[in-house]
């Protein structure tokens, strides 16, 4: 699954530093998270740098976007080799 910033996101820059794929940007008015870039940071960490670092603990897995563990790691190798 990728994840999702929920609506109670109040902007404070946490989760944009830490992605490291590049998978959170500034939307129209919270952070957003691109599912296609979003591996929940397999192939980096062991878990979430986003969810580690929100302070109001809205990020959560997006219902929308149901991935295994395989299936983010081959889009982590495609994107980075």
């Amino acid at each position: 699954m990728a994840l999702i910033i929920e609506d109670s996101c109040i902007n404070c820059d946490m989760c944009d530093l830490e992605c490291p794929n590049e998978a959170i940007t500034l939307g129209s008015e919270i952070y957003e998270i691109d599912a296609d870039k979003c591996t929940e940071c397999v192939g980096h960490y062991d878990k979430p740098t986003c969810i580690s670092v929100c302070p109001i603990d809205c990020i959560k897995k997006d219902p929308m976007h149901n991935e295994n563990e395989q299936t983010l790691l081959a889009k982590f190798i495609a994107m980075h080799g």
